[in-house]
């Protein structure tokens, strides 16, 4: 058994219904890492085991190995497999200082700079079902349903992007419970979204600024303007410090100077690519004008 692993941590021994043995792990391990930059530790050796296991029995096969065959095999199968090892939690105003910040600090600078022409770009990476782009869209409507009109019709425009096609779609639908929506302050919550039988849809105002859109940030990304905004949270705390390194080397490349990245509240900027920002707030950071 591998060192960093104990039998409590791991399912390779004992009665399973199928059969799950070190090496299955290790290449499966292997496999999320270079597909999504994740990182699956030997102590998560059960976690793989249990929300692999429906998949192994629709695929109708009885042992990992086959299973590690097919996701080697089959594109569509790897992105199932990525999906389901990878977490998608997430609410509206989640980490509601850095909403306070973009409409105190940012907002206003956006909105002029669309109302006199300029194409503004916000990108929320790692979106997972689209809570945190609509409500980054809420706040920058605002309050007042005139202007929040006139906003939405301007050329401001938000990229929602995660690496799980089932999230995205999530995003796209605009659909919500009730008791999700909670969050969301009752004057935005009044303007920009409607009931929709027993759900609660997101206001066309928001929909039509909005582009949801399946993106791997480990692979090539097909923009060709930068972004003034990037939230990217609570998606580095997955990768190892070389994943994290180079994904925020490439967001400040995206960035237009003077623009600002948003992080969760456990991650850092690591390495050498603090050396692109300066802090201007918890979590909150501005590429440095040169």
């Amino acid at each position: 058994m591998n060192a960093n692993m104990t039998s409590s941590d791991c399912p390779f021994e004992g009665k399973n219904e199928y059969i799950f043995a070190r090496a299955d792990f290790d290449a499966i391990s292997k496999l999320i890492y270079s597909e999504s930059g994740n990182v699956l530790p030997p102590g998560k050796a059960m976690l793989v085991y249990s929300r692999l296991s429906r998949r192994l029995r629709e695929r109708g096969v009885t042992r990992f190995a086959d299973y590690v065959d097919l996701i080697r095999r089959e594109d569509g199968e790897r992105r199932t497999a990525v999906a389901l090892l990878t977490t998608n939690h997430t609410y509206f105003f989640r980490e509601d200082h850095h909403f306070e910040h973009f409409e105190d600090h940012v907002r206003d600078e956006l909105i002029d700079r669309a109302f006199g022409g300029e194409n503004i770009r916000l990108w929320s990476a790692g979106c997972s079902s689209g809570e945190e782009v609509y409500s980054l869209a809420m706040t920058l409507l605002g309050n007042d349903r005139t202007v929040g009109n006139r906003i939405a019709s301007s050329r401001i425009a938000f990229l929602a992007s995660d690496l799980t096609e089932s999230v995205v779609e999530m995003g796209k639908a605009a659909l919500y419970s009730p008791e999700a929506v909670e969050p969301v302050p009752p004057d935005l919550r009044k303007l920009w979204t409607k009931p929709s039988g027993t759900q609660v849809a997101m206001a066309e105002q928001l929909t039509r600024m909005v582009r949801f859109r399946r993106l791997n940030l480990l692979a090539e990304w097909p923009f060709q303007k930068r972004f003034q905004v990037i939230f990217c949270r609570n998606v580095m705390i997955y990768f190892d410090e070389i994943t994290k390194e180079r994904l925020v080397e490439r967001m400040a490349d995206q960035l237009e100077p003077g623009g600002y990245l948003y992080i969760g509240h456990s991650e850092r900027l690591p390495g050498q690519s603090a050396r692109h920002f300066e802090m201007v707030g918890k979590t909150i950071y501005r590429k440095l004008v040169k």
